[in-house]
């Protein structure tokens, strides 16, 4: 069969670092089932992707990426808000004028769209253009099933009908959920106005999924048997786990920082990143931890984009570059995980950066700063204990974390033991039926 007359599948991420990175491995796994996968990007994370990474490109032809105009300056582009509005405003038309050329037009037939749920605004223009649709979820189960008792907070009186705290304190009402303080909530970023912005977006997006028969999950058979509900859950935390594939980079990588790691004694590192989806930290916190990562003068590579270094202290990377750190703008993070010399990972505690660190077995420094990162921190930290949670950025905090985490002589055994549940293959032959299920089902 030619590619052209394979049966395709439209994907639809959120256009974010942490999001298309799954539904890249999403992509390559239908590719290897036979089917031809249209990865669907606004304009200006194509152009991030595909224009400004040249040295990529080969990994990009096993598949299609398309752009679609998302209306967005250079200003908004990185904005919540405004990829919010372009999303829900710009992008539903092209979407859909991009599904009847593709109906209309030679090749394969469009057999289904798999859609981002934080990308819902494609799952009514898919519907509407009679196509088939399964929700994907690109990070930790329990996060969703957070989201999903929304109502019930609003009903208890944790939250107010707008999303924000009733009382402070410490809740766990969810079953088999690790206990959360009310601000740790997802959608608790920002100003009162952003918060209650960003509570309607997520409510939007529960109401639209409700129509969904399958929700795919970028996790691991376990954690989803945390459901109850009629959708059907389809795990696929393993096979994304033995997809190899080169994750598609918004920056150009340092390559460079390999080099200089191979220069560090064996266990030796503590590689540092905050990830890519909201500015890290703030000023004050990252001169606290530029002063802290000195003092020590234990080895280190921090990824720190070039506009986020305001805050550093004068001749900062001039002086630890000499010594003891490098700070790059960004790294290929998976290689890095891998190297023998790098002893711990600071991580801001994202889905993916979690499941990497779990991946090359790396204790976690833990400094959650928004989203679903609390939560990921909390089964991090209180249910599989293979990091430890940090009070602050100060010398203090750097020294106790780092000392803890050497002293727990059992959390090497645990990360193994987890490293076992996450990237084992005892659940693969079930992962393997369940995809071929969902297949047969949306084939019918």
């Amino acid at each position: 069969m030619k590619q052209s007359e394979k049966p395709r599948i439209i994907l639809v991420p959120y256009p974010a670092q942490g999001h298309v990175t799954p539904m890249q491995k999403m992509a390559i796994a239908l590719l290897n089932l036979g089917f031809e996968p249209i990865m669907v990007l606004p304009q200006y994370i194509y152009n991030q992707i595909v224009i400004h990474n040249e040295e990529n490109h080969h990994h990009h032809d096993r598949f299609k990426w398309v752009a679609v105009a998302d209306g967005l300056e250079e200003d908004t582009a990185g904005d919540f808000f405004g990829i919010e509005s372009a999303m829900e405003n710009t992008m539903p038309s092209q979407l859909k004028s991009l599904i009847q050329e593709l109906q209309q037009g030679g090749g394969g037939v469009v057999v289904c769209a798999v859609v981002d749920l934080l990308a819902s605004w494609a799952i009514q223009v898919a519907e509407k253009c009679g196509i088939f649709v399964a929700g994907f979820w690109p990070v930790m189960f329990a996060t969703y099933k957070l989201v999903a008792s929304i109502p019930h907070m609003v009903r208890c009186g944790l939250i107010s009908e707008t999303g924000l705290p009733q009382h402070e304190g410490k809740f766990c009402f969810i079953p088999q959920l690790p206990i959360l303080d009310t601000e740790d909530l997802p959608w608790l970023i920002g100003t009162v106005a952003a918060k209650k912005a960003r509570f309607k977006f997520w409510t939007r997006t529960l109401e639209r999924s409700r129509s969904l028969k399958w929700l795919l999950v970028n996790s691991f058979p376990d954690e989803t048997k945390l459901d109850n509900s009629a959708t059907t859950l389809l795990s696929l935390g393993h096979l994304f786990n033995h997809t190899h594939t080169n994750n598609p980079s918004f920056w150009e990588e340092d390559k460079s920082c390999l080099g200089w790691l191979d220069t560090q004694n064996p266990n030796s590192v503590v590689y540092i990143s905050f990830g890519s989806w909201v500015s890290p930290i703030g000023e004050a916190k990252l001169r606290s931890l530029a002063m802290a990562l000195e003092a020590l003068g234990r080895p280190f590579l921090w990824v720190l984009k070039k506009a986020w270094r305001e805050g550093l202290p004068n001749a900062f990377e001039e002086r630890v570059s000499r010594h003891i750190g490098r700070v790059v703008s960004w790294a290929p993070q998976m290689k890095v995980l891998r190297h023998k010399s790098v002893a711990c990972y600071l991580t801001h505690c994202g889905w993916n950066s979690a499941t990497e660190a779990i991946q090359f077995e790396k204790k976690m420094l833990c400094y959650p700063m928004a989203g679903d990162q609390f939560l990921n921190c909390a089964y991090i930290v209180q249910v599989w204990k293979v990091g430890i949670r940090l009070n602050g950025l100060g010398v203090k905090d750097l020294e106790e974390g780092l000392r803890m985490l050497m002293e727990d002589v059992e959390m090497e055994s645990r990360l193994r033991n987890l490293h076992d549940i996450v990237i084992g293959r005892d659940d693969d032959l079930k992962e393997d039926r369940n995809v071929r299920a969902f297949i047969q089902d949306f084939s019918k």
